[in-house]
């Protein structure tokens, strides 16, 4: 009894020396937001006993806190980056659809119908996964400059979507190979079409999977810097983009890139909480079998 006790104990113990060791470098940059610049580069390190502040969020986001409460005031500054975050929602989110919406109907296709080249397809699809992407952001960029898509949300929703597809389809197609075909022929026999099987039975049972692949390709999409750096002037910019203009000829404002950083985290963050259970559930894909 004793001996199961004292095992549970260093088992929680252990975890939570395990999340402590993986948190505090969240808990750092975050409090580093909340603090002036000189506690900022305090030594040793003021982890908890410093006197919070607003002005980085105020300068980043027009976010200041007075005795009315917290107040929203749009800004001017350099360093005002509210927009760009919007940016990268709405960057994320459209090519997040976009890409799974594609990608179940390409995995569907690939899980349930048998046709010439299908297996090599399939490799094909995860090659291009395989691409480094430097090596097609030139040419995107002369491709967008001649159909005039450089620094819209149109060039950088197609771009994303297309990064992201491939791991969509493989992804989905896992799920539905997870699917019995048995439900398939059975509701075939009952007079269903392929496209009434796919939207009323199959894609419901695989709504899980939907929702995985939608979270890594959120995730994927709202920390990509390469093609949002090459493709993108002024009008639009990413939050991954503009962390690296707080670093000026005169300094780098640590201060305002972490209120940044700290309130970038919040949508993807929010988005995992949604559907944690069935990101783990893509995460092991493969447990279910007919």
């Amino acid at each position: 009894m004793n001996g199961s006790f004292s095992t549970r104990m260093l088992r929680t113990i252990a975890a939570w020396v395990v999340v402590a060791v993986f948190f505090f470098p969240i808990y750092y940059w975050t409090s580093v937001a909340f603090k002036h610049g000189n506690d900022i580069f305090n030594r040793p390190p003021k982890l908890f006993a410093f006197t919070p502040t607003f002005d980085n969020f105020q300068k980043v986001f027009g976010i200041s806190l007075g005795s009315g409460g917290i107040t929203v005031t749009p800004g001017g500054g350099n360093f005002y980056m509210a927009p760009r975050v919007w940016d990268s929602i709405v960057i994320a989110t459209l090519s997040t659809v976009l890409a799974v919406a594609i990608a179940t109907l390409a995995a569907y296709a690939l899980s349930r119908m048998n046709f010439r080249g299908r297996h090599s397809f399939v490799g094909w699809v995860l090659s291009t996964r395989m691409m480094p992407p430097v090596a097609v952001a030139v040419p995107m960029f002369f491709i967008y400059k001649n159909f005039g898509l450089i620094d819209t949300y149109t060039g950088m929703v197609l771009i994303h979507a297309l990064m992201n597809l491939p791991l969509a389809v493989l992804l989905m197609k896992s799920f539905f190979d997870d699917i019995p075909s048995e439900i398939d022929e059975s509701a075939i026999v009952d007079g269903a079409s392929r496209f009434m099987i796919f939207r009323r039975i199959v894609l419901p049972m695989a709504k899980g999977g939907i929702a995985a692949t939608a979270v890594l390709c959120f995730i994927f999409s709202w920390t990509e810097f390469l093609f949002a750096l090459t493709l993108t002037t002024t009008s639009v910019k990413t939050v991954p983009v503009v962390s690296s203009t707080f670093v000026t000829s005169i300094g780098t404002a640590w201060g305002n890139m972490a209120a940044l950083g700290a309130a970038s985290i919040i949508p993807a963050f929010i988005v995992i909480l949604l559907v944690q259970k069935h990101l783990v559930r893509g995460l092991t894909m493969g447990s279910l079998k007919q």
